[in-house]
């Protein structure tokens, strides 16, 4: 990575820590140092090609705040929850102190100031939970991650093509891939959502367990997947297709003891001097369909 982009790093990171503050009624100390310890985690496990293309630095740090985000509605979800037995059972006591004619007046007097109380202490962490989860719901919707198989997503896939697509002689090879599960719709009817979501995240595990670093994965949307293969041949991309076929059907996916057997058909197609985003994943969505025609469970190319 280079000195502009180290220092544009940092600028995004202090740009939204602040922003962060600033959104915050009572930003603590523990929030900034949790911010970042998150960020300087995140960074060391992001290669340098991604840190160095424009977007992917901003995304990162709103998913470092999604984390952070998500742990605090955890943790007001348990207070709230706690609360709610304790109201409870002081409104119990309240009751067996009166039809026992208990006088006792001020410690009655005492109880009802403690429900006072605890009745507000719950109204307020309901609203801090609603607040919560409208952030990370706005948080989700601007990363560029997938928030199932935490690959990217099709938001992260349109920005990345359009820089792509937007260099006129672009000086490298690169491939599309379009792979889309076979059959997936049965193993939802079958076994539930359930295992389908499984499902998508054992493909995608596979994917990023296999590729190389310069190469992306995306969830294009439902059971399909596209999958940019940089610096690459003809040769080489169908080498790693035929791998990538190899994997998904030799594995299987243990779910409630019962193994499940998933195969995929995948489309290719090679990126030319003047392809649109739409162009290129035209000619990659045509190839994928006469994979599943001739059979499912294979690939198919369709080159420019």
């Amino acid at each position: 990575m280079q000195k502009d982009e180290l220092i544009s790093l940092a600028n995004k990171m202090c740009k939204e820590l602040l922003s962060i503050i600033d959104e915050q009624k009572e930003a603590t100390k523990e929030q900034v140092a949790n911010y970042l310890h998150e960020s300087a985690q995140l960074i060391m496990n992001v290669s340098n090609e991604d840190m160095s293309s424009a977007g992917f630095a901003e995304a990162l740090f709103h998913n470092a705040y999604k984390d952070i985000a998500n742990k605090s509605l955890s943790s007001y979800a348990d207070t709230n929850a706690n609360m709610k037995k304790l109201t409870k059972m002081h409104e119990r006591t309240l009751i067996e102190c009166n039809s026992q004619h208990i006088d006792l007046p001020s410690l009655t007097s005492k109880f009802d100031e403690i429900q006072a109380h605890m009745s507000d202490e719950v109204k307020k962490a309901n609203e801090i939970i609603s607040q919560l989860s409208t952030q990370v719901k706005t948080l989700e919707e601007k990363s560029n991650l997938d928030s199932l198989t935490k690959v990217f997503n099709r938001r992260a896939l349109s920005y990345y093509l359009k820089n792509i697509c937007s260099n006129n002689e672009l000086p490298y090879e690169f491939h599309m891939l379009i792979l889309d599960i076979d059959d997936f719709k049965n193993i939802n009817d079958k076994y539930g959502h359930v295992a389908g979501d499984k499902v998508l995240i054992f493909i995608a595990n596979i994917l990023k367990k296999t590729l190389r670093d310069g190469d992306k994965v995306f969830r294009y949307g439902g059971e399909e997947f596209i999958i940019i293969l940089n610096r690459i041949d003809d040769i080489h991309c169908r080498k790693i297709t035929s791998r990538l076929l190899d994997l998904v059907r030799g594995n299987k996916l243990i779910y409630k003891g019962e193994g499940l057997r998933v195969t995929m058909s995948i489309g290719t197609t090679r990126y030319v001097n003047g392809d649109t985003p739409d162009s290129l994943i035209a000619r990659a969505d045509k190839a994928l369909y006469k994979a599943k025609n001739n059979g499912k469970n294979q690939m198919h190319s369709e080159m420019k």
